[in-house]
């Protein structure tokens, strides 16, 4: 008598399934066939070999989590896992983000044959349809308002760990719309948030706790005890090292951690997933001094350029110009009013680096921006400023001072207004990071300058952008914001240069 056919289970039946009718949508493999790793497997096998309210999954960047979220979307959509007429959804903090998850799902689409005939996607509205089943999905971003009123019975919530403190309106609304359904199931993918107070943490931490067996937590991470920059740590965090990731990158990605400071939170939160916030210091002591050489005196009307970290009324304002050479000439300002006090206060002697002239003061308790701009009227003087950067916040209060101090049009549009956050500062971080582990910087080791080097830390976005973090309890910084300014507006006016250089050298091959 022949052996009866062995059943599929749920977990393998949809496996199968995905293997069958799914495609590579990234990647040196793209566009052929879906072959699931043993871990994905097994993950699958979790979520749907027994009752699962909410599966979390916590791992590394680039262990392909969106694209296995995409393969259980459409198993949903439009495989063994659709109920008809349903709605799916998937949520991220960010439109950008949100367009991910939909964007790779719709390549899956159009490179199956199978599922190109079943599923309509409209690119605009971020939706895939399978008319014949009635199921719809669309991503959705953090506009809580536009989650109210939906009744989903599957949702991804992609990249969760970016949320800021225990509470998102986008989660609660979904979650709490899916309770009129009938076995939900709600996917949450992500790398770990930096704190245990962010609501992904509580989330894993109530599912380890394992108060709802229908809630499971799979947590690929990387223990703090262990050596964070070998290969047998990585590991631990990326069960895929050896299968989607570039091995080598991520090696030297480690190695980029190990010899600057600034890296090693960001590494530690988005390769080793570990519960860290991204912030360290942007250079150490060892590199900073490094740079010390003095700053040559330089000639009159020398090419320089600039940044100008404009304070409150009583808070540091810095100015730090620098030369193509690299010299670093900064200026600091406080209220001479309450100086010592203020000394005190902040642990640093104020007092003592005005008297040396390291620090200049302003009548009053609040900083005369009269003062600033006759400064910056006998800088124009002196040298040649090709661009001084400002935040922008303050920059109204000084332009009719400016003005008066006898700017010109054409010398005020060499005033470049620039952000502070991540867009700006980021490749400004990167070119002053440069410079440091080079030794190209000349700063003389300037008292107050140092004590913003020295104060200076940096936070990260999951892209790995990098801005300052501006906050008391770090200490000033300003002076290093002033620098990164001068530095990017630098490096951008050089890149330019070279951009038409190489144009007028030879047009038709530009």
């Amino acid at each position: 008598m022949a052996a009866r056919k062995r059943r599929l289970t749920r977990g393998q039946r949809n496996i199968a399934w995905i293997e069958a009718h799914c495609f590579i949508p990234e990647g040196k493999f793209t566009g052929k066939p879906v072959k699931l790793t043993p871990v994905q497997k097994r993950w699958i096998r979790g979520i749907y070999d027994t009752p699962t309210r909410t599966f979390i999954l916590s791992i590394a960047r680039k262990n392909a989590k969106t694209a296995f979220s995409a393969f259980l979307l459409l198993l949903h959509l439009c495989g063994p896992e659709f109920r008809r007429n349903s709605q799916l959804y998937s949520a991220a903090q960010s439109r950008d983000q949100a367009a991910i998850l939909f964007s790779l799902a719709a390549k899956i689409v159009r490179m199956s044959p199978d599922l190109n005939g079943v599923v309509t996607i409209r690119d605009t509205a971020k939706q895939l349809l399978c008319q014949e089943l009635g199921t719809v999905y669309r991503a959705l971003s953090a506009d809580a308002s536009t989650a109210y009123g939906l009744s989903p019975v599957f949702v991804v919530h992609d990249e969760l760990g970016q949320v800021k403190g225990p509470r998102s309106e986008l989660f609660e609304a979904l979650e709490t719309a899916s309770a009129a359904q009938e076995e939900p199931l709600s996917i949450v993918i992500s790398t770990q948030a930096p704190t245990d107070a962010d609501l992904l943490s509580v989330l894993i931490d109530d599912a380890i706790a394992g108060h709802d067996d229908r809630v499971k937590c799979i947590l690929h991470t990387a223990p703090k005890e262990d050596d964070p920059f070998s290969v047998a740590t990585i590991k631990k965090a990326n069960p895929h090292l050896d299968v989607f990731m570039n091995k080598s990158e991520v090696v030297r990605q480690a190695e980029e951690a190990k010899r600057m400071p600034s890296r090693e939170a960001a590494y530690r939160n988005l390769i080793l997933n570990q519960r860290v916030e991204a912030r360290d210091p942007f250079v150490s002591h060892s590199v900073w001094i490094e740079n010390g050489a003095e700053p040559q005196i330089l000639a009159h009307r020398t090419r320089v350029y600039g940044g100008l970290d404009l304070s409150s009324v009583n808070d540091l304002t810095a100015l730090v110009i620098v030369s193509e050479e690299w010299d670093v000439l900064p200026t600091f300002w406080l209220p001479e009013y309450g100086l010592a006090d203020k000394a005190r206060a902040d642990r640093v002697p104020y007092d003592l680096w005005a008297r040396q002239g390291y620090l200049q003061t302003t009548p009053g308790k609040a900083i005369t921006y009269e003062h600033i701009a006759h400064h910056l009227r006998g800088v124009f003087d002196d040298y040649d400023v090709q661009q001084l950067a400002f935040d922008r916040h303050f920059m109204d209060h000084l332009t009719p001072w400016l003005e008066r101090a006898g700017f010109s049009e054409d010398e005020l549009t060499r005033f470049k207004p620039f952000g502070q956050g991540f867009v700006s500062m980021s490749p400004a971080l990167r070119e002053l990071e440069t410079l440091l582990l080079n030794g190209s910087l000349k700063h003389g080791n300037h008292p107050v300058l140092s004590m913003c080097a020295a104060n200076a830390t940096v936070v990260s976005d999951p892209a790995m952008n990098r801005k300052f973090v501006k906050a008391k309890s770090t200490g000033r910084i300003d002076g290093m914001v002033a620098l990164a300014m001068a530095v990017g507006v630098a490096s951008e006016l050089h890149e330019q240069q070279i951009d038409l250089d190489a144009f007028l050298a030879d047009p038709i091959a530009v």
